[in-house]
């Protein structure tokens, strides 16, 4: 059985960041409290921020080579997966640079942990400015509100060291210089040499005192297309010369393969054990049947059930809709308004009200717009129809129903994990019994969701 085809824990293939360093290098002590405040009760938070800065400041390691090696020659379960050095080595994204991955299950707070880890190089010194690179204007949007609000937090900034060379870091896109003291956060594409932006002018060759950020890091690792690419060319570019590369995913996968990489995991079972997020259940009853109306009627009567049950508690329940591409999207969104126009007994346009088809298609854009205001009791929009891969950066947190088209919707860990994502967010104020998103789909499909899980 070769390598890939054998079953290996993902905890058993985190890289393990040796605690054992000297103090007179790096002093985590002197950041506790500061630490505490941001995190507050979220503890895997803290850890992450922790085991990061003693990789990056701790002297022990100069690369990421160094750290994986390491791990290879203690950890058995390593050396078991990549069957030699050689063979760990080839998966190694940025081998030559202090480069890391953080894998943190989707609604846990990754913001706050690249914010800790961000404010903490620029207090002490060890860079002179952050660039946050994500991959949507939503992610960007919703990155730049907290961390204004986390820079401005007079609690926070008073519990940094006396001594801190930055307190309160300026929080600015590219549209503006990238000056010392600063946090850049921005779309990924304005690292393209067609695109205006700050970038390139406010950081070549200062690439040594300027840490980066990869935000849904998996879109740099699984490279489709030929801008993800121009993505990890940029961090590589020796012209800038970057030195501390960081990424965050709850997705950390290349397809079904686990990062080579990830020095801190919190995983989604972790999650929902400690009740940061919802409880997943899956439902296997969908028919065989080339009838759309059947299986329609099925998913809406899920959906009315969770009206019923959330109406207490003022919840407008979402469904969301996984198709495989965005042909897709537009049909199963056409063929679900008209399903409910004829089982509601509606108008055209209040049945249209009821849908949300998302994707990149031009005519769609519209409607990414819409899904900041979904979650809001005076939203019309029951149901979200979704292009899988088009899935991060949406706060929703009344999802309550998931439902993969067809099974190509639903062909890799890395699909399944960013799909579950959506669902897993649990909603402001909830009272009562843990809330649960149902993954709703053929029998066949459900191994798969539940392995990931599991």
């Amino acid at each position: 059985m070769s390598a890939d085809r054998q079953v290996f824990k993902n905890e058993d293939l985190v890289l393990k960041v040796s605690p054992n360093i000297d103090p007179s290098i790096w002093d985590e002590t002197r950041y506790e409290p500061f630490i505490d405040e941001l995190c507050e009760n979220r503890e895997y938070q803290k850890d992450a921020i922790r085991t990061v800065m003693r990789y990056l400041a701790g002297g022990r390691y100069k690369t990421l080579r160094e750290l994986a090696k390491e791990n290879y020659e203690k950890n058995s379960e390593i050396e078991r997966r990549y069957s030699s050095w050689h063979g760990m080595a080839s998966h190694l994204q940025l081998p030559d640079q202090l480069a890391c991955s953080i894998d943190m299950a989707t609604g846990t707070g990754k913001s706050y942990v690249i914010y800790g880890i961000a404010a903490i190089l620029l207090a002490e010194g060890m860079v002179d400015r952050v660039l946050v690179l994500c991959p949507s204007n939503t992610i960007e949007t919703g990155l730049l509100t907290k961390f204004r609000d986390l820079s401005g937090n007079a609690d926070l900034r008073d519990l940094l060291p006396k001594l801190s060379k930055v307190r309160a870091p300026k929080i600015i896109n590219a549209s503006e210089s990238i000056v010392n003291g600063s946090i850049c956060i921005e779309n990924y594409h304005a690292i393209l040499q067609h695109v205006k932006s700050s970038i390139r002018d406010s950081l070549i060759g200062h690439g040594a005192r300027v840490a980066v950020f990869n935000d849904e890091a998996h879109h740099v690792a699984n490279e489709s297309g030929a801008a993800v690419k121009k993505w990890k060319e940029f961090l590589l570019n020796p012209e800038y010369g970057f030195r501390y590369v960081v990424g965050v995913s709850g997705t950390c996968y290349v397809d079904n393969e686990y990062f080579a990489d990830v020095v801190s995991r919190y995983s989604l079972r972790q999650a929902i054990e400690e009740r940061f997020i919802k409880r997943v259940e899956y439902v296997a009853e969908m028919p065989q049947t080339d009838n759309p109306e059947e299986k329609w009627q099925l998913i809406y009567h899920r959906h009315q059930d969770w009206k019923k049950k959330l109406k207490k508690q003022g919840i407008r329940p979402l469904t969301i809709v996984v198709t495989k591409d965005i042909n897709a999207c537009r049909n199963v969104a056409e063929e679900l308004q008209a399903f409910l126009k004829d089982w509601e007994k509606i108008s055209a346009e209040n049945a249209g009200n009821k849908v949300l088809p998302v994707s990149s298609a031009a005519e769609h854009q519209v409607n990414i717009a819409k899904l900041k205001s979904v979650d809001r009791t005076s939203s019309k929009v029951d149901w979200i129809v979704s292009v899988s891969m088009l899935s991060e950066g949406w706060d929703v947190k009344n999802v309550f129903q998931i439902v993969p088209h067809e099974e190509r919707a639903f062909n890799s860990k890395l699909l399944i994990a960013q799909v579950l994502g959506r669902g897993l967010r649990r909603p402001e104020g909830w009272r009562g019994q843990d809330p649960i998103v149902t993954v709703f789909n053929h029998d066949a499909w459900a191994g798969r969701i539940r392995h990931l899980v599991d």
